[in-house]
């Protein structure tokens, strides 16, 4: 091919003899993966069998191919279809040799990161390579899209295993079809390869057995010192969670209260990150008590925790404490994601046992309705669901691994292979960043909390149907009657803003739907000074889809808190002194963050 030893040509500076010894050290370190992968197997760890994953693929793939083979005509046409296009391609290529100019057969999608460097363009070899991976993704998707006859679910389920398949198999994964890293490699002589492969057996080490990806450096990077470092103390603790308490720092304070309720599938800190993102640390600034629950990392013995054991230990618990430090009965409360559904789960059971505990409530891309939960459904349905559980009973718990993973799938390109190209094949140390730090420190998940949740949310929708039984209480969201905030983000893979919109239906006070830019973590973790992103208001939340909300919706520049801390203040702005942190019954335990959120899965 004309074109195809300009940039990619071999630098002068190459040096065949560093080449070869840096080959042999990067297998060398393959073979410490290796090792590394083995050792839990050899120690009498679980043994090695396919994952019930690959059951649910080769299932769906099935039933998909069924279809299309089961009519000689359509096989055939599916087989001409891909042929033709090849066909297309490798006349355009042949014309391209010959010095002709050829239009592309297929070109990536401008957002698409991959395939930025020039080269894939510029040299035929990598341009060849990339038409004739996009031209196989799009047959593979189209195969998916166009088989009639297979249920939803079902069509759901391979559309979504296509995308991760070929996500996988992309050229700019592999050393020699990847431009940028084989210049690398060249140009350090294969030094790339060997801090990468060291890279990798310390991360299947760290993952004992399992690869675990580090999405940021943790050096700089430690609960307590350089994150979550809002000062206040542990002023509670049961076995699921210590109740924290934030040192005010106004002379005066809202006389209600905020009880924050974050996830248990994540760590708190999300929302005391460094000081100038952490929510926790604004809304002490701008003069509110704040608790937040800090849920612990359980293990095999809290295997048998259920959804109720997290209401009542949880937030109904910390009202309690709260209660007795500040005097108040009743607290401004906040839930993030699965926090706000267990949230508002306990205000339905509050409302049916008429117990008025809350002042509001606020839910931050959180889902009460699971109608339109996204492609997390994908991972839902009766076998799935029912596998799962035998796993979690071996275990009393799911790994925090396995989580962090499927959130990861939902968007492989930017959490996954974008990591696995740059720090295995490039070799480069990602740099320290705090949101990645907190992503990738996942929590367990005791087995008995996990399945209730998965199915009597996820698989049956029971809490805004009003069938859902907790602590042998029906739940009715309508009969919840305190003003809610319902926050979802724009480009929400967990929580989507369309099944948050359709949520907001379901309770019986005035809700406020605002939705922010950005995403499920972003899109929620935007302070003010940053002056990034903007959020949408509309009142009319009544059957209304997200595209005819957003057309009347009125759009702000930057972030929502203030927007949200006006909301508060119109729903009880009476202040009082500033509160001294615990009190004479329920005295500091230790400094927050507390030690709960410390222990690493």
């Amino acid at each position: 091919m004309s074109d195809v030893n300009t940039e990619t040509q071999a630098s002068t500076t190459f040096n065949a003899e560093a080449f070869a010894m840096n080959i042999a050290r990067a297998m060398e370190s393959s073979g410490q993966a290796l090792a590394a992968y083995l050792k839990p197997r050899e120690d009498g760890e679980p043994k090695d069998k396919p994952p019930s994953e690959i059951g649910e693929v080769i299932k769906t793939f099935s039933a998909v191919a069924e279809y299309w083979f089961s009519d000689k005509e359509r096989a055939a046409e599916l087989q001409t279809k891909l042929g033709k296009a090849y066909l297309d391609l490798w006349g355009s290529a042949a014309r391209r040799m010959a010095g002709e100019a050829a239009k592309p057969a297929i070109e990536p999608s401008p957002r698409d990161k991959r395939f930025k460097d020039p080269e894939w363009k510029s040299n035929q070899f990598f341009d060849f390579i990339l038409q004739l991976y996009l031209l196989t993704t799009q047959w593979a998707q189209e195969l998916v899209k166009n088989a009639e006859g297979i249920d939803p679910h079902t069509r759901k389920k391979a559309e979504f295993y296509v995308q991760q398949i070929t996500n996988a198999i992309s050229p700019s994964n592999f050393v020699l079809t990847n431009p940028e890293v084989l210049r690398e490699t060249l140009a350090t002589s294969g030094d790339n390869l060997v801090r990468g492969m060291k890279m990798l057996a310390e991360d299947i080490e760290a993952g004992r057995g399992t690869l675990r990806i580090r999405q940021s450096d943790p050096s700089n990077l430690v609960v307590g010192v350089n994150m979550a470092t809002t000062p206040g103390k542990v002023i509670y603790q049961n076995d699921l969670m210590q109740l924290i308490q934030y040192t005010p720092t106004t002379e005066t304070v809202l006389r209600t209260p905020l009880l924050i309720v974050p996830p248990w599938i994540n760590k708190f800190y999300i929302l005391d990150l460094k000081p100038e993102k952490s929510y926790i640390k604004w809304c002490v600034d701008q003069g509110i008590t704040v608790f937040v629950i800090s849920w612990v990392n359980p293990d095999k013995e809290l295997g048998k925790k259920t959804f109720d054991d997290y209401m009542k230990e949880g937030p109904l618990a910390a009202m309690n404490v709260i209660e007795k430090v500040t005097g108040e009965m009743k607290v401004h409360t906040a839930g993030y994601c699965v926090g706000g559904t267990l949230l508002a789960s306990t205000l339905a059971w509050l409302a049916e046992k008429r117990r008025q505990r809350v002042t509001s409530a606020t839910l931050f891309a959180a889902q009460v309705d699971f109608t339109h939960a996204g492609d997390l459904l994908v991972f839902v349905d009766e076998d799935q669901i029912s596998t799962l559980e035998r796993e979690m009973e071996a275990r009393g718990v799911l790994e925090g691994s396995k989580m962090a993973m499927a959130f990861n799938m939902l968007r492989s390109n930017d959490l996954i292979w974008s990591y696995v190209v740059s720090n295995y094949l490039k070799g480069q140390q990602p740099a320290s960043f705090d949101l990645l730090h907190w992503n990738s420190d996942a929590t367990r998940m005791p087995a008995a909390n996990h399945s209730y949740y998965l199915r009597n949310c996820y698989l049956e929708n029971r809490l805004s149907s009003g069938s859902m039984v907790l602590d042998n209480t029906l739940l009715d969201l309508s009969k919840v009657k305190v003003p809610v905030y319902n926050l979802a983000t724009r480009e929400d893979h967990i929580a989507p803003a369309d099944s948050v919109l359709y949520g907001s239906q379901f309770f019986g006070g005035p809700v406020k739907y605002v939705l922010s830019g950005s995403g499920h973590i972003a899109g929620v973790v935007n302070p003010p000074a940053a002056g990034k992103y903007q959020y949408w208001t509309n009142d009319n939340i009544k059957n209304v889809s997200l595209a005819e909300w957003l057309r009347n919706a009125t759009e702000h520049k930057g972030s929502w808190w203030p927007n949200w801390l006006q909301w508060l203040e119109g729903i009880d702005a009476e202040r009082v002194p500033a509160r001294a942190v615990g009190s004479e019954e329920l005295p500091p335990i230790e400094d927050a963050p507390g030690s709960y959120v410390k222990v690493r899965a």
